[in-house]
């Protein structure tokens, strides 16, 4: 079973909420989304493991399962050319739960026009194998959104 936490404090609100048809669709994967507090920050590791896939606006983290991860920081973010994104790690690095792999401000993508809420996704897994999955209430970076099995 693999503990997926939260990347970045705000308040969950469920992949369904999420402004973009491929995240609240479920298309890339089940999960939820974090609507986060506006104030630069630090998103985080989600899970221990190697950072397969790693760009300004959205990262992935394979832990030793082989369960892979997307933090998608922002709606449409790539638009933004790494502004306002400070990379932290590097891609291959190995990192663990809650090592900052991002800085950004979420009060800067919105006033470039963009929605700050955060999908993160369980990559090619099914929504019967998630289980306690956070979809309200609000959430402090670390705490357990979903278990993974």
């Amino acid at each position: 079973m693999t503990t997926v936490t939260s990347p970045i404090a705000g308040r969950a609100i469920g992949l369904a909420a999420v402004p973009d048809p491929v995240f609240s669709g479920a298309m890339v994967g089940p999960g939820t989304a974090i609507d986060p507090v506006r104030e630069p920050s630090e998103a985080v590791a989600p899970v221990d493991g190697i950072v397969v896939s790693l760009h300004p606006h959205a990262y992935v983290v394979v832990d030793g399962q082989g369960h892979g991860v997307l933090t998608h920081l922002g709606i449409d973010t790539v638009q933004l050319n790494g502004e306002g994104f400070e990379l932290l790690v590097s891609k291959g690095d190995t990192v663990q739960r809650g090592q900052a792999v991002v800085r950004w401000d979420p009060a800067a993508v919105e006033a470039a026009g963009k929605s700050a809420i955060c999908p993160v996704v369980a990559l090619e897994a099914t929504a019967d194998s998630l289980s306690g999955l956070r979809e309200d209430g609000d959430v402090k970076a670390g705490d357990e959104l979903f278990g993974w099995s």
